[in-house]
């Protein structure tokens, strides 16, 4: 199973939080991951936020790297790195909720045609929105003083 990279996958965002949807396959189907997840960008690489719907995982393996759950969470979760896009990621999921512990293959797909802003204190705006609400802003006010004048 072990698939290996080099490095991170580069993605095109200015540093920051977004959610992004991601796709798993794998197991056995009774456990999931929350979808969108949230994914910390940092010189154009990201960590995801991986939310098993199990609080039974002790440690997830990627990239043959042991990454063990975020402390004081009642969920299992983790903070991964991501090592491509649009394409599956091979990682191991190691559940404690069976008799004995048991590593189990699963593939993430994170879907960069998903991606949100997630920025806190208000929705983004982009240069070319905040233009358009300023022209529209200029616009009715000069209807405005030119109804006025008239009146």
């Amino acid at each position: 199973m072990e698939e290996t990279y080099t490095e991170m996958a580069t993605i095109d965002l200015e540093d920051g939080q977004y959610t992004i949807e991601v796709e798993m396959e794998g197991g056995s189907g009774k456990a999931s991951i929350q979808s969108p997840c949230t994914l910390e960008v940092e010189n154009k690489q990201g960590t995801a936020t991986i939310v098993w719907s199990s609080s039974h995982y002790d440690y997830m393996i990627v990239n043959g790297e042991k990454i063990l759950p975020e402390e004081g969470e009642e969920t299992s979760t983790f903070l991964i790195p991501v090592y491509i896009y649009d394409q599956p990621m091979k990682v191991i999921g190691d559940t404690t909720a069976m008799s004995t512990p048991h590593e189990i293959e699963y593939s993430l797909t994170f879907r960069t045609d998903q991606v949100k802003s997630a920025s806190k204190g208000g929705s983004a705006m982009s240069p070319s929105f905040i233009l358009l609400m300023i022209a529209a802003f200029v616009v009715g006010f000069a209807v405005v003083s030119r109804f006025k004048r008239k009146g």
